[in-house]
């Protein structure tokens, strides 16, 4: 049984492996018309792009993608869009050590418990570098949600291990640092954080959210087809996300329903508790979503550990690591965000016109 595809109408299908000669997708479902080219996909795998800064995993991929189908003359044809890119800066012998051991927190062990063979280089298909097909397809949802509708979808750092970063919200700044922090004065203080945790071998959590302006009302369906259920679907799908909050998400446990209820006036709502979703079913404000990261479980401190044999053994993990993933995530909660609001779009109109 395969799960490699998301949606329902605006379909992607990802491949590939971390250390394979290549990662790449199949969009089904684009509308035709829609101008798109290499470039403007190569922008947002940029974002992504590990190597961009020394807070994050030094393998540098060119990830200069390729169209081979669906886009001609430069517009969307309405058949298959194939995406490629290859992978340039591989280097699987770091792993050979672990190629019969289980990383702790890794899926090394759930992978091989499932199908009995594991792709130990860099992780395989479990690695983040999958992430970065979905950020090709959510750059072709995002360019026509914003062409059609005027969605916009942002997504910041919220919090980096113990440090907020999003009490000052200035939203002109996100991209300006490698963080994706809305606050510049905390940008400093993240690099002194993430150096010191750089130099100890340790790693750390994050939490990302994202925000998706200008989405009509009535996106999602009772009762299987809701909007939030397919948003935290989604993010909980991203590499090392352990938990989603939609709105206030786990606030709402000490709320009263007096604060939590979103009044409504002729002017519009007065709060938005429900992060822009009703009963499934888009309220037309904004749709909130929040997103925690796990610590990076691959690290060069020693710990205990099985092999295939079931025998304790000491992991260490040698490789370039992300000491957060979380810094690089945000692209990918957007792209997210992109790709479920871009299906409920189309199945929207596909029933109410």
């Amino acid at each position: 049984m395969s799960h490699n595809t998301f949606g329902h109408l605006f379909r992607f299908t990802s491949f590939g492996e971390s250390h394979g000669p290549a990662i790449g997708c199949i969009i089904d479902g684009c509308p035709p018309g829609l101008e798109i080219d290499a470039a403007e996909i190569r922008l947002e795998l940029e974002r992504r792009a590990t190597g961009r800064s020394r807070h994050t995993s030094q393998r540098r991929e060119a990830d200069d993608v390729q169209i081979l189908s669906g886009v001609f003359e430069g517009r969307t044809t309405g058949t298959p869009i194939a995406l490629l890119i290859e992978n340039t800066d591989a280097r699987s012998k770091d792993y050979t050590n672990i190629a019969r051991q289980f990383r702790p927190g890794h899926a090394d062990y759930t992978y091989w418990k499932k199908y009995g063979v594991r792709d130990y280089r860099g992780g395989g298909r479990s690695s983040a570098r999958e992430t970065t097909m979905r950020v090709a397809a959510g750059a072709v949802a995002r360019k026509w949600l914003k062409m059609n509708l005027d969605i916009e979808i942002q997504g910041w750092l919220a919090q980096l291990g113990p440090i907020r970063t999003d009490e000052v919200m200035e939203w002109q700044t996100i991209d300006d640092n490698p963080f994706f922090c809305p606050d510049p004065d905390k940008v400093a203080e993240l690099e002194t954080f993430m150096d010191r945790l750089r130099k100890s071998g340790d790693s750390v959590g994050a939490r990302v959210n994202v925000i998706a302006r200008n989405v009509p009302a009535g996106l999602g369906a009772p009762v299987y087809g809701k909007l939030d259920a397919d948003l935290a679907s989604a993010m909980m799908s991203i590499n090392a996300a352990k938990g989603v909050e939609i709105g206030a998400g786990f606030e709402s446990v000490s709320q009263m329903g007096t604060l939590h209820r979103d009044e409504m006036t002729p002017e519009g709502f007065l709060s938005n508790h429900a992060g822009g979703i009703l009963g499934g079913i888009s309220s037309g404000q904004d749709v909130v979503v929040s997103t925690a990261f796990k610590p990076t479980s691959s690290l060069r401190i020693p710990c205990r550990g099985l092999d295939v044999d079931g025998q304790e053994v000491e992991i260490v993990t040698k490789g370039r690591h992300d000491p957060c993933v979380g810094i690089r995530a945000t692209p990918i909660v957007e792209a997210m965000m992109a790709l479920v609001l871009m299906d409920h779009v189309l199945r929207q109109r596909a029933q109410n016109g």
